[in-house]
């Protein structure tokens, strides 16, 4: 249960700092989102659970063909803000198509026999 409440602590925290960063300097904030930690976090955290490398290399890759269709959102979300749609249909909206995406990219690995 410790390790549960280390690993909420540990990413709420990283949460908080980068919106508080992001409300100073939108750059730090954007850059410090940008670093995949959540990732890294993730591969720590399997790896201590498991201790299994091939269970980290095998969500690290699927991560990478994810990563792609997650793009969605950065570009959808502020295409929409910019031309005056309300934030919050316009972040539904993102995420309607970044899940299409998903979808999409999934069915194109699928195609190429990729298995994430």
């Amino acid at each position: 249960m410790t390790q549960y409440a280390l690993k909420i602590i540990i990413s709420a925290t990283l949460l908080v700092a980068i919106s508080e960063l992001a409300k100073r300097n939108s750059f730090l904030g954007a850059t410090l989102a940008s670093i995949p930690l959540t990732s890294l976090f993730a591969f720590v955290w399997l790896y201590l659970d498991s201790g299994d490398v091939e269970k980290v290399a095998t969500l690290s890759q699927g991560i990478f063909w994810l990563v792609l269709p997650s793009l969605a959102l950065f570009i959808v979300l502020p295409l929409l803000l910019r031309i005056g749609v309300n934030f919050w249909l316009s972040l539904t909206a993102a995420c309607i198509v970044t899940a299409f995406a998903y979808f999409g990219m999934i069915k194109v690995l699928a195609w190429f026999d990729v298995q994430i």
